[in-house]
């Protein structure tokens, strides 16, 4: 892991979320609105730049496709959060419950990710894998910030 960039800028990513969600949890309902889109549209925008370099070569690879592909089914499941919450008041007691739902099972995702899947990764992954990893999610995620900031909560990519 000579050139461990990709799971840096990851994990940098992760402790922004964590922040925000931190954030979230304290704000009152006028200021919920705007803090929760700001993490709706920077974990649609981190989950698909990440799918985009790490998982697909990690699907690629025999001994990381079955951790890669219960991480593409949790940004799912993280993505259908984010459209039922988008149903609801932010100032209601039943998003307070669905945003509590969802913090819980991200918080797990990204631990997961950090304590699992990005140390088997490494161990599989060359130095030139993991800077070219670096180098498409580094390209992408400003462009999937757009996307994101484009789109509807819930959204299915095609």
């Amino acid at each position: 892991m000579a050139d461990a960039r990709i799971f840096a800028d990851l994990k940098a990513d992760h402790d922004r979320h964590r922040a925000l969600l931190a954030r979230i949890d304290q704000a009152d309902s006028a200021k919920r609105e705007a803090l929760f889109e700001e993490f709706r549209v920077e974990v649609t925008a981190h989950a698909a730049a990440e799918e985009e370099s790490l998982y697909a070569t990690m699907l690629a690879e025999p001994g990381l496709r079955d951790e890669a592909r219960h991480s593409v089914s949790e940004h799912k499941e993280i993505d259908d959060f984010f459209g039922e919450m988008a149903e609801l008041d932010t100032a209601s007691s039943a998003w307070k419950d669905k945003f509590d739902a969802m913090r819980h099972r991200y918080e797990h995702h990204i631990d997961e990710e950090e304590e699992e899947m990005f140390p088997a990764a490494s161990k599989i992954l060359s130095s030139e894998q993991e800077a070219r990893l670096a180098n498409i999610f580094e390209q992408r995620k400003p462009k999937e910030l757009q996307r994101a900031e484009a789109e509807e909560p819930g959204d299915d990519r095609e």
